[in-house]
């Protein structure tokens, strides 16, 4: 069924093979018979976005985590533990996590979680059914733009994906080591793929951990932009674009299938870095 925006644009069907032209689109959502393929998948995109985020300078000592829902019982999710490089992550170091018990459910249990990255995730994942993964680290530029507490305006193309789909979490109470500050997270994210974190940082979810990971670098970049923007000592004011050509924009690209789509050259980039080091199947 075609929709249309106040400015007459068509909104039909959306995915990564309608932006492609010439031929199919080279990285289309897989599709598994197994559930134990999935998360054989999903474990080794894990790694790959934690390495894509050690290039890209999101480490911070022991702060950040990315997580992912398991495909076979999404009751549980999976997380980094404590003490191993984003670079060096690979799927015998993650830990499996029961959502409502905060159980340990895997081998993984001897390494320690980060609590308030335990307490975030959970919650999130509590509240927020259709969340399948989850990204949050203290990238430079996030840090820097959350201290404003403000939303990002509509500046430029990229920017457009996070059209009402991004909010600012005010209620920022230090170290997140209680369940409280994760369920209030979880509520005013509802329908929001991107949050920042006041005084905090930045957090993105998705249907995907590709999806997560690949919102997450847009968010940072763009907080890096604004800034650039906002620091310009110039008389003349950016120019922000219509809501109904930021929606368009955004619509046309902030699907799972295209957002999935985007993070694959990134984590193929690490595939052959690391000479597939983090494949389970390899």
């Amino acid at each position: 069924m075609t929709t249309t925006t106040t400015k007459g644009y068509k909104l039909g069907a959306r995915g990564a093979h309608n932006i492609s032209y010439g031929g199919q689109h080279p990285h289309l959502l897989p599709k598994f018979t197994s559930k134990k393929d999935e998360r054989n998948h999903v474990l080794e995109h894990l790694c790959g976005a934690f390495r894509v985020f050690a290039r890209r300078g999101f480490d911070e000592g022991e702060a950040g985590h990315i997580s992912v829902r398991d495909p076979i019982n999404p009751n549980t999710f999976w997380m980094n533990p404590l003490g191993i490089h984003f670079q060096f992550m690979i799927p015998l170091d993650l830990v499996h996590i029961d959502i409502t018990t905060g159980e340990f459910l895997n081998d993984g249990s001897k390494k320690p979680i980060n609590k308030a990255g335990l307490m975030i995730h959970s919650n999130i994942y509590k509240h927020r059914t259709e969340v399948k993964s989850i990204s949050h680290a203290h990238s430079v530029y996030g840090k820097l733009f959350s201290a404003f507490g403000r939303e990002l305006d509509m500046i430029n193309q990229d920017v457009c994906i996070f059209y009402k789909r991004q909010c600012v979490f005010k209620n920022f109470g230090g170290v997140a080591l209680e369940s409280d500050e994760g369920t209030e997270i979880a509520f005013a994210s509802q329908g929001k793929a991107a949050v920042i974190l006041q005084n905090h940082g930045l957090l993105t979810v998705g249907e995907t951990v590709d999806e997560a990971a690949y919102l997450f670098c847009l968010l940072e970049k763009s907080c890096q932009i604004q800034l650039l923007v906002d620091s310009c000592n110039v008389k003349q004011k950016p120019h922000i674009i219509p809501e109904d050509v930021a929606e368009y924009s955004g619509y046309v690209v902030n699907d799972p299938e295209t957002m999935y789509a985007s993070f694959q050259p990134d984590y193929e980039r690490e595939v052959r870095l690391s000479q597939g080091e983090f494949l389970i199947t390899r």
